[in-house]
């Protein structure tokens, strides 16, 4: 089964772990974050973000952005990654199925439940307890349009609700739930339960797909632990 996005109402958040929110970005927001972006190396298909500042008030619980997962996680979200993702005819790449399974930290300390531990573009990541990912949701903010044709995500609904699925649980999981497509415009934003099952395709006509994806939390982690943030 697989679910067509033409109506952005087509998933629900509670039930489907997904929402697209329309037009989110408008004539002044998004020329903004074109520029802020702007700056970043060009011809990789993701860039690690840290210490933009530029970036924080839109972020911000308050913010145009930030908002939107306030308006699910409460005021007291806040970001805790943020990466660039493009795809262009250099950097065009297809995504197995798959859930987000780390968090990037400050700092390395030894926590029951925390890891394993990895170094991905220089900042430090480690793999929570599920029950951290499942309290997390992920924001997809889109700089360009995105058709079928150039590689949108995939997503599985529901699947957010299925605890951490193994390797070998996957494709019975996919044929279960089904799919759906998750087409944009310049200006949307997706909203996605951090733990869903997603995938992509390589572009069928590569040009340009920016996305901010952001990771919002709430609360400290345990032992000493520090989210690194945006």
């Amino acid at each position: 089964m697989s679910l067509g996005l033409a109506k952005h109402d087509a998933l629900i958040f509670e039930r489907d772990g997904a929402l697209r929110k329309t037009a989110v970005l408008g004539a002044s927001d998004l020329p903004e974050l074109d520029d802020i972006v702007a700056e970043l190396p060009p011809d990789q298909a993701g860039i690690r973000l840290h210490g933009i500042s530029a970036l924080r008030p839109l972020l911000a619980s308050s913010g145009a952005i930030g908002q939107i997962a306030a308006s699910t996680l409460g005021d007291a979200c806040r970001p805790v990654r943020a990466i660039l993702f493009d795809k262009i005819a250099s950097t065009n790449w297809a995504l197995p199925w798959h859930q987000d399974r780390t968090i990037a930290v400050t700092r390395r300390v030894e926590v029951e439940g925390f890891g394993p531990w990895t170094v991905k573009s220089g900042l430090l990541h480690v793999a929570p307890p599920f029950d951290v990912l499942a309290g997390m949701v992920t924001l997809r903010v889109h700089l360009d349009r995105v058709p079928e044709t150039n590689a949108p995500l995939l997503i599985v609904p529901g699947s957010h609700r299925l605890g951490q699925i193994s390797e070998s649980e996957i494709k019975s999981v996919v044929q279960r739930c089904g799919t759906a497509v998750c087409l944009a415009d310049a200006g949307d934003v997706w909203l996605y339960s951090t733990p869903i099952l997603h995938s992509s395709e390589a572009a069928r006509y590569p040009v340009s797909r920016r996305v901010l994806q952001v990771d919002f939390a709430v609360g400290d982690l345990p032992g000493g632990l520090t989210w690194l943030g945006v």
